[in-house]
């Protein structure tokens, strides 16, 4: 097997290869030029993007700065939005759902290392893959690490470092991150109203 089928197959990988490094310097300057792009170039942008990513949906926005190490190994849904300093490290593959927000500086992280400082110094690395469902916000500084899989209609709290799965429903928080309690029929009747009243606000 080649360094980067071992790459994605999960298993141990030297990540400096002639094949991973044409992979990483066209991400890098797929990512450059999207972090240098001004206002007024928005299409241009997501032109940029749908060129980097290996699957986004028609409706998208992702706020510069950028970074990711291969971009082609991240798989994302519809209506996704990411707020400034987003980072996903994807050397082994990243797939996000539908409807899914990230606040500020949300780092993804599929990268490993081998705990043994004899084996990690010989240069080997590994990735596992990162699974988020759909209708999930991640808020500001979070942390996903590898192999890590976030369920469906979750909030993860700011400054989360999330090390284990979380499962649908919930919002979870901390450092480990956990689950703090289910979401309920409660919030969705509160917020149906916040929004109700927001459109009465706009007619008066």
């Amino acid at each position: 097997m080649t360094e980067k089928e071992l790459m994605l197959s999960e298993q141990l990988y030297i990540a400096q290869d002639e094949e991973l490094a044409r992979d990483n310097a066209k991400a890098r300057k797929l990512t450059r030029l999207i972090n240098t792009t001004t206002e007024e170039q928005g299409e241009y942008r997501l032109q940029l993007f749908r060129e980097l990513l290996g699957k986004v949906g028609k409706s998208f926005w992702i706020e510069p700065p950028f970074r990711c190490d291969y971009g082609c190994n991240t798989y994302i849904g519809e209506n996704f939005y990411a707020n400034y300093d987003c980072i996903i490290i994807d050397v082994a593959e990243v797939h996000i759902g539908d409807n899914v927000f990230f606040g500020p500086r949300v780092g993804v992280y599929t990268a490993g290392h081998p705990i043994d400082a004899e084996v990690r110094n010989t240069q080997l690395e590994y990735g596992k893959k990162i699974t988020i469902g759909s209708n999930v916000w991640v808020g500001a500084n979070t942390v996903i690490n590898p192999g890590v899989a976030i369920g469906s209609n979750v909030v993860i709290g700011s400054g989360s470092v999330v090390t284990k799965d979380i499962p649908d429903g919930v919002v979870a928080a901390g450092v480990p991150c956990r689950v703090i309690r289910s979401i309920t029929d409660q919030d969705k009747a509160y917020w149906k109203q916040q929004a109700a009243v927001h459109e009465e606000n706009k007619e008066k």
